[in-house]
């Protein structure tokens, strides 16, 4: 069973950039496909970006261009550079095993709060 916990959230200006890491206690080599997720007060859990064993990428449209996903399967760690940041992304940022998006099974970290001022 993997542990995730994701860290490196923080308040910064619109413009600004951050660098979010999630730390797996066991290896995530075994999962094909790790994502970045977020979910702001009152709005359902959306998906921002996942990442493939082999390194192939998917973004949403909101952050296409902008945040980066990445992983060091090495290091059992995802990596979420996210650049030019707006308000809109202001959220509780979490990181899973993709089908954890489509299991009421399972089971989500703390996640980092991301907060982005105008």
């Amino acid at each position: 069973q993997v542990q995730l916990v994701e860290s490196g959230g923080g308040l910064v200006q619109a413009g600004g950039s951050l660098r979010l890491s999630c730390a797996a206690s066991g290896s995530i080599f075994s999962i094909n496909v790790m994502g970045w997720y977020r979910q702001a007060p009152g709005k359902e859990r959306e998906l921002v970006a996942t990442i493939s064993r082999g390194g192939n990428t998917y973004y949403a449209n909101s952050v296409k261009g902008r945040f980066t996903i990445s992983r060091d399967n090495d290091k059992n760690t995802l990596y979420l550079q996210m650049n030019s940041l707006k308000p809109d992304d202001t959220a509780m940022y979490y990181c899973a095993p993709e089908w954890y998006s489509t299991s009421r099974f399972g089971s989500w970290g703390q996640g980092t709060q991301v907060t982005v001022s105008s």
